[in-house]
């Protein structure tokens, strides 16, 4: 848990976001979080995963992405007048590249030596490809190409081009024009 903090701080950092690399999953360190944490670690997947296998739903992960904006599931909805359908609504540019760095961390904790700059990207594929998955198609487009990007020119540069194209001149991709 705290080696995964580590990572997102130094890429968020990397990008640019200092402030979201401190504060990154704070609420892991509360009882309800840190708890299942403990109790359902295993290293190699999520303990909410196994949480859920043992138990049938996740306290800890209800709790986390209630409270974290750099989860997709945080910025979901029910669809006006609908059948009480979940849908995506836009992320905000930071809270985007956030999450670009949390999966890289998560890759690179439960792949360890395993870990390639494709990683992240042949997950959320797979992710991708899951019925009903409530990501607005603008946030999953604008994280896969950073994700692609990522696989094809490696670390460094994609970085380099989210601090000087992104976060320095503060691109905004949302129609409400949040950052």
């Amino acid at each position: 848990m705290t080696r995964h903090r580590l990572i997102v701080c130094e890429l968020c950092c990397k990008a640019g976001l200092v402030w979201q690399g401190l504060t990154h999953d704070l609420s892991k360190y509360s009882p309800t979080e840190f708890a299942t944490g403990m109790r359902y670690f295993q290293g190699t997947f999520s303990p909410n995963a196994a949480q859920r296998d043992a138990e049938g739903y996740s306290t800890a992960w209800l709790h986390h992405k209630g409270r974290n904006r750099h989860h997709f599931e945080y910025w979901t909805d029910i669809v006006k007048g609908s059948d009480g359908s979940l849908v995506g609504v836009p992320m905000p540019t930071r809270y985007v590249i956030e999450m670009f760095c949390d999966r890289i961390a998560a890759s690179k904790v439960y792949e360890k030596e395993a870990y390639t700059d494709a990683s992240s990207l042949i997950y959320f594929s797979r992710e991708l490809g899951l019925p009903r998955i409530p990501m607005h198609p603008d946030t999953a487009a604008f994280l896969y190409v950073l994700l692609d990007m990522l696989a094809e020119r490696g670390e460094e540069a994609t970085f380099a081009y989210i601090r000087e194209n992104i976060v320095a001149p503060r691109y905004v991709y949302t129609p409400k024009g949040r950052f």
